[in-house]
């Protein structure tokens, strides 16, 4: 069943589980923007396929906030945001190790297609891209840490290798060198999102639970005052 944040005539917006892709698969495989269009088709008898703008993608061990546009307008004017860098983002992710209390990681990150992952690379090598991200810590807990992690770039996996470079990867994120593993997906949670409404102007925010999965880990869904308000 799909977990609706916001929905109106121009945005769907809902929370993400893990191991589900958002879009991109085969026939007859769940996705996601399949569920999405499912959901609109049915609550408002839309006949035909209906039409939904991908504007914000997770990979598919991720959960959290996904924006869908219901109109090409507000697909463009939110397509736009991202690009000049206006939306706000922020993560929750459950990493190994102590790292300190708060931090910025600046890195080169570049495709590495025979292994599909991405790695660090020398600054301003062939084809790698500058990766910013600002972290703090919230809670530390047997051998475990809750991050808070903004986004400044939003490069393929760049959380996950960015604080596995710094001998924290994500919990359950094998492919980064966790030696942990999870039932479903990895613990990176896309917990806040920040936008501009694409017609009606003001500043909207959406918060996405944590999975109940998290609560094995020792983290537990704060009191709402805790975390900000989600809406205006």
């Amino acid at each position: 069943m799909l977990d609706v944040l916001f929905e109106d005539n121009h945005l769907l917006v809902v929370a993400k589980p893990a191991g589900i892709p958002t879009q991109g698969v085969v026939s007859g495989r769940e996705s996601l923007l399949g569920l999405a269009r499912q959901h609109i088709k049915e609550k408002y008898g839309k006949p035909g396929k209906v039409y939904l703008g991908v504007v914000s993608r997770l990979d598919a061990p991720v959960s959290g906030v996904v924006v869908f546009a219901r109109t090409s307008k507000a697909a463009g004017r939110l397509s736009e945001q991202f690009r000049a860098r206006t939306v706000g983002k922020i993560y929750w992710a459950v990493v190994e190790g102590s790292p300190p209390p708060s931090g910025e990681c600046i890195d080169w990150i570049v495709h590495d297609d025979p292994h599909r992952r991405m790695r660090i690379a020398r600054p301003g090598a062939a084809e790698a891209q500058e990766a910013r991200l600002a972290y703090r810590c919230v809670q530390t807990f047997g051998g475990l840490s809750l991050l808070e992690v903004e986004l400044h770039t939003g490069r393929k996996h760049q959380i996950r290798v960015q604080l596995a470079h710094r001998g924290w990867p994500v919990v359950g994120d094998v492919r980064y060198g966790s030696r942990r593993t999870l039932s479903t997906g990895i613990a990176l949670h896309a917990r806040r999102l920040t936008l501009a409404h694409p017609t009606k102007g003001g500043v909207l925010t959406f918060v996405a639970p944590i999975p109940r999965r998290w609560s094995r880990l020792g983290v537990r869904e704060p009191r709402p005052e805790a975390d900000g308000p989600d809406g205006d």
